[in-house]
């Protein structure tokens, strides 16, 4: 046996090899990754197939009456059993532009940002790195409101006040022109104390305060932008290329060509500084890519299937015996029936996404003229051979109303 006179020369040679197969193994992984993707990929392009020249007749004359007859601008996707059944773009992006919508134009989701805003807390939650029975003031010591779980944020039953109505004050937030952060609303929590609308666990009360503070703490947990977050483990895993989270108080101007408008066209929406904060809205996305979100949560490659189901319970009393709120999504459950969905309305936007999880049926209508052709839809729900879910849904405050 030859002894090497130079040992730092075998040392050298360990630490060469050790690299060259953490290289390989670094390689092979990212091989292994990118065949992943993909293959991915190619699953999501065959999803999103789809030939107008065969589109569903009866599905398209509801459509064109919804635009004609009850003044519908915006985007629509009806799919069933992973199919497209229907899509179609009508109106403009911007009237006083006169640009016309495309299929892929990203709409202020409002409140349709919420079940995106759960699926990322419930993945840490998969992860170990939260727990549903922590309390707010756990990742924010100075929080004055004890008792509220991340479980009673998930279900609107923590009691708060809504923020928008109480940072819309001079006095509390006197530059309207700049744009809060979610950072800056828990600050101005701490600070001015707003009165609870009831304590903690007492009855179920819909505020987009509760998304606010599940975005403030995701950034709070991992340490990343709320928008870095739920791009790297909610947007990507899903394949939603064109979703993103737009912040008041990052861009100036929010970049998206699509701009909402409030009942009349005359009236476009400016936005302001309630668009900083993110969770309970903020989210922009397409219609082709909720469906794309919609695939990935059914193919379970966001959330496991155990939580799905704790997701779409209820969590409070129902409203008529069928309606009720789980994680992030309005629920309406019969014997034989469930049916996911979310509703959504903001600065000139309303939305609506429904996912029908006994016939796999999706349905996605995002509006950028805010008035009340999204409560014709009785029609739509015969056709695809569905419960009608909404009459009457919005109350003139423009909160949801289970009818």
């Amino acid at each position: 046996m030859i002894i090497s006179k130079k040992p730092w020369l075998g040392n050298s040679l360990f630490f060469l090899l050790s690299m060259a197969i953490v290289v390989a193994s670094c390689t092979s992984a990212e091989k292994k990754r990118a065949r992943v993707e993909r293959k991915q990929h190619k699953r999501d392009s065959l999803a999103l197939e789809y030939d107008p020249a065969k589109a569903d007749k009866r599905l398209d004359a509801f459509m064109q009456r919804l635009h004609s007859r009850s003044g519908f601008n915006g985007n629509v996707l009806i799919a069933k059993k992973g199919k497209i059944l229907y899509q179609n773009a009508f109106g403009w992006a911007d009237y006083l532009m006169r640009d016309s919508l495309e299929i892929d134009s990203q709409f202020e989701l409002a409140s349709v940002s919420k079940p995106l805003t759960a699926t990322g807390i419930l993945r840490l939650i998969e992860a170990g790195k939260i727990r549903l029975d922590q309390t707010v003031d756990e990742f924010f010591p100075d929080f004055p409101y004890p008792g509220i779980t991340i479980k009673l944020l998930l279900t609107h039953r923590s009691g708060l006040t809504n923020y928008l109505y109480f940072t819309d004050k001079k006095e509390i937030w006197a530059d309207k022109r700049k744009g809060m952060t979610n950072a800056d609303v828990m600050a101005l929590l701490a600070k001015h104390k707003p009165a609870k609308y009831a304590n903690p666990d007492v009855r179920f009360f819909y505020n987009n305060t509760n998304y606010m503070v599940l975005a403030a703490i995701i950034e709070k947990v991992t340490g990343e932008d709320f928008a870095v977050y739920m791009k790297e483990n909610v947007f990507g895993p899903a394949g939603m290329k064109h979703t993103a989270v737009y912040s008041k108080a990052v861009y100036e101007k929010i970049p998206t060509g699509v701009v909402g408008h409030d009942k009349v066209w005359r009236r476009s929406v400016v936005q302001n500084f309630q668009d900083g904060p993110v969770g309970d809205k903020g989210i922009y996305s397409t219609v082709r890519d909720l469906y794309l979100f919609d695939r990935a949560l059914r193919d379970g490659r966001l959330l496991k299937p155990e939580t799905l189901d704790s997701a779409y319970a209820g969590y409070s009393k129902p409203t008529k015996s069928v309606f009720n709120y789980g994680f992030g999504w309005r629920t309406y459950e019969t014997n034989n029936h469930q049916v996911v969905y979310h509703t959504g309305w903001w600065h000139g936007f309303r939305n609506i996404y429904v996912r029908d999880i006994t016939s796999d049926v999706t349905i996605v209508l995002l509006a950028n003229l805010a008035n009340g052709s999204l409560l014709h839809l009785d029609e739509l729900y015969h056709l695809l051979d569905m419960p009608v879910i909404r009459r009457g849904a919005y109350s003139s405050e423009g909160e949801y109303m289970a009818e």
